[in-house]
């Protein structure tokens, strides 16, 4: 078997923010690992600030996989992959180990019942293989360019290892090059090798007297029972299933009042997220998308929640006058985080050129050109040229531009929905 031969990457979600409390993990093997980091990096400056990144939730989700662990790191405005590498054993090194781990029953039996034993570490010993960090094994990189090495987004990411530890004991031997699985059936080899090789000389009727005084005396057939027993072992069959209870009766109404499906709105929102990121893959943002900040996130609260009462709720605790929230609202439902920028912050755009050829030279309407504000003149209608590349219709209401519409790649197309809803038929 190849060194990872089997092997696949696994990926969690990210941590969230954390206030105080032990940046390592609790569990045996998490405090192994976290003190085992500790030894490689003794620095305690470059570690205090890991432990203080770690629970920032700045870290995205983790992928552990045969000899990395790596992460995105949000830290402010830029974004950096960090990464830790250790190295992976070979196939000796794991059948030196299995070797050593059936020389013992009470792990050989933890194991195949899919727990990690704390004695393992003695096996390991024997065996003289690396399943913890060591020096000149542990390795970190990460694109901030930090002075510290490691950086803290390095320590931070080993740090919340630890917290994964607490959970899954066995991502250490992943990080080594076996899964669990695979871990599993390579100790049964082991086991039923030794088996079969006991029954062959309990079986031999070719050995003489003279043979036997001069070599090694056949091991006592209970020498191994432990490991026979384990590896023979049936399957137990699970319990048939229970019925299944009768589904709960629906209430008229909702026992808080409130009328709300969370799913819808988190479709809407994931879909607005993948239509940002695939903004940012087309060149449109220089930048992947931040987190929402407060504002933000109650715009999309108001404008996407059915319950009018959360949205007047919001009115009142925003900080701001309602008229702006009810604004931003409707502008985030043409358009989601990117109609938001557009109402909220002009930019100096050149486009006249994309406006002019939407249009034959004689049916161009005439404009008044501010930034990224195309105004009609002499009517109350406008589009504004967001940095996704769309147009945003807007119209005046007492004397505050309000959005009207989802917005289009095609200038004359947003100018024609805008017009319909103005009744001005004769600007197409």
């Amino acid at each position: 078997m190849s060194e990872a031969q089997g092997s696949s990457a696994r990926g969690f979600t990210a941590f969230a923010a954390r206030r105080g409390g032990r940046a390592r993990g609790l569990s045996f093997w998490a405090a192994q690992w976290a003190g085992a980091v500790e030894d490689v990096w003794p620095e305690e400056g470059p570690l205090k600030k890991g432990r203080s990144f770690a629970r920032t939730g700045r870290i995205g989700p983790i992928t552990v996989s045969p000899g990395r662990v790596a992460a995105e790191v949000y830290g402010g405005e830029e974004t950096y992959a960090t990464r830790l590498t250790l190295t992976v054993l070979d196939d000796d090194a794991w059948d030196l180990l299995w070797e050593k781990t059936a020389d013992r029953p009470a792990e050989t039996e933890a194991l195949l019942a899919g727990d990690l034993p704390e004695d393992l570490l003695e096996a390991v010993e024997d065996a003289r293989v690396r399943m913890l960090p060591g020096y000149g094994d542990l390795d970190a990189d990460c694109d901030c360019d930090g002075l510290d090495h490691p950086c803290p987004h390095a320590t931070a990411l080993a740090y919340q290892l630890s917290w994964l530890l607490d959970a899954d004991p066995w991502l250490l031997l992943l990080i080594r090059g076996r899964a669990a699985g695979e871990a599993v059936e390579e100790l049964k080899s082991v086991l039923l090798l030794r088996a079969l090789a006991g029954d062959e000389e309990e079986n031999d009727p070719g050995e003489t007297e003279t043979e036997s005084a001069t070599t090694a005396p056949t091991p006592d057939p209970g020498t191994y029972a432990a490991q026979r027993a384990a590896y023979a072992r049936p399957a137990t069959p699970l319990p048939a299933l229970p019925p299944l209870p009768e589904p709960p009766a629906v209430p008229e109404e909702p026992l808080t009042g409130i009328e709300a499906d969370p799913l819808d709105r988190l479709a809407a929102d994931a879909a607005l997220r993948a239509r940002e990121l695939l903004a940012h893959a087309h060149g449109f943002n220089t930048a992947l998308p931040e987190p929402l900040d407060v504002w933000q996130d109650t715009v999309r609260l108001a404008a996407t929640h059915p319950d009018p009462r959360v949205a007047q709720r919001l009115r009142i605790g925003c900080g701001r006058p309602g008229e702006d929230l009810d604004r931003a609202a409707a502008a985030w439902r043409t358009g989601g985080r990117a109609a938001l920028d557009v109402l909220e912050h002009p930019w100096n755009a050149r486009a006249r050129t994309a406006l002019a050829t939407a249009w034959e030279a004689d049916e161009f309407p005439p404009v008044t050109v501010d930034g990224n504000h195309w105004t009609l003149t002499g009517r109350d209608l406008q589009l504004r040229l967001g940095r996704d590349g769309r147009w945003y219709p807007y119209r005046r209401r007492d004397d505050l531009w309000w959005p009207v519409g989802p917005p289009s790649t095609d200038p004359a197309d947003a100018l024609a929905d805008l017009t319909g809803l103005a009744g001005d038929d004769e600007l197409l």
